[in-house]
């Protein structure tokens, strides 16, 4: 049965528990609710890049920071389906958009957005979106477009929240979380550390998501990539075994989501990520970048697949849609 009803102290005990304890225990409830051989392949593309109004603290996006970020106005819909039907042909069966707004508004862009996520989900694709804040009709409106899922990250505990970001607030972000989820689309929500945030704001990060109404389906845990010219650009960087205590933990409290080893992939070896898919990660993301940030090209994700036996998980596996088979990457 899942629960809902976690305490933080509950949480804390998981989380600091012995490490190979905890590897070991987050192991036992992934298999029991999972193929620990499946991956998940996804792939991240900006197709509205920079320029953006908010002041996340390290965002390379965000307009008022000098960082080497280049602003694009939004794709074209022919652009974003050919860079769609390149990740399904080498292995991705989940496709996410992200444009760097603060929060969709009724006009045009968004009209082609909406054409983006219908194009993508004929293709057979689960689609994902990530486009700043969201009202109950936008959703709706993307929804009935196709839309799979909507990517909206809490980033960290509501306690540290806003020493990252003062232009929108915890609560804004959990009532867009709130829209998509009435609209029936699948929620995705996580966070990044490695910001200068506690173990307790970790903890309390974990503990927000998996005490929701329902658990989201998907919750990518990120390590931060500092990028010169904003304000956490001399972070250090996290350690894998924060990722594993971070993923190891989200495994165990919320059993049945994919648990996405995201940001900050590029700087973890052969045997960091394994360790990461011991602890209870079931799904990356592929392409060079993730938005604008560095990512392992596709070439050492083949390599990375073949190494440790295991194959891309199909989409909609385990949805109401039945599963569509998908040319995966050759083992």
């Amino acid at each position: 049965m899942l629960r809902t009803d976690w305490t933080r102290a509950e949480i804390a005990e998981i989380y600091n528990s012995p490490v190979l304890d905890l590897m070991y225990r987050a192991a036992t409830v992934h298999r029991q609710h999972h193929d620990p051989q499946e991956v998940q392949v996804c792939t991240l593309l900006s197709v509205k890049t920079g320029g953006c109004p908010e002041d996340c603290a390290y965002c390379p996006q965000a307009a008022r920071y000098h960082t080497a970020v280049k602003v694009h106005k939004l794709m074209e819909v022919d652009e974003v389906l050919t860079a769609a039907q390149r990740a399904k042909d080498t292995g991705s069966t989940r496709f996410c958009m992200g444009a760097a707004w603060r929060e969709v508004r009724d006009n045009s862009d968004f009209d082609k957005v909406l054409d983006m996520v219908q194009g993508v989900n004929e293709m057979g694709l689960e689609v994902c979106c990530t486009l700043g804040m969201l009202t109950e009709n936008q959703a709706q409106k993307l929804k009935d477009a196709g839309l799979y899922a909507y990517n909206h990250n809490l980033d960290t505990s509501e306690e540290f929240y806003g020493d990252i970001i003062s232009t929108r607030t915890y609560d804004d972000r959990l009532d867009t979380l709130g829209h998509a989820r009435k609209a029936g689309i699948s929620v995705c929500s996580g966070g990044i550390i490695g910001m200068g945030e506690s173990d307790q704001d970790r903890i309390g990060m974990l503990h927000t998501l998996a005490t929701l109404p329902q658990h989201p389906e998907s919750v990518p845990v990120n390590a931060l990539v500092p990028v010169e010219g904003t304000p956490l650009e001399d972070q250090p960087r996290v350690s894998v075994w924060e990722m594993i205590r971070m993923i190891a933990t989200a495994r165990i409290i919320m059993p049945k989501a994919m648990v996405r080893l995201s940001a900050g992939r590029v700087r973890m070896n052969t045997e960091e990520q394994a360790l990461c898919f011991l602890a209870g990660a079931n799904s990356i993301f592929a392409g060079d970048k993730l938005l604008t940030t560095p990512n392992p090209n596709e070439d050492a994700d083949l390599q990375l697949f073949q190494t440790l036996n295991i194959r891309p998980r199909k989409a909609f596996k385990d949805a109401a849609q039945p599963a569509v088979v998908f040319e995966q990457i050759p083992l």
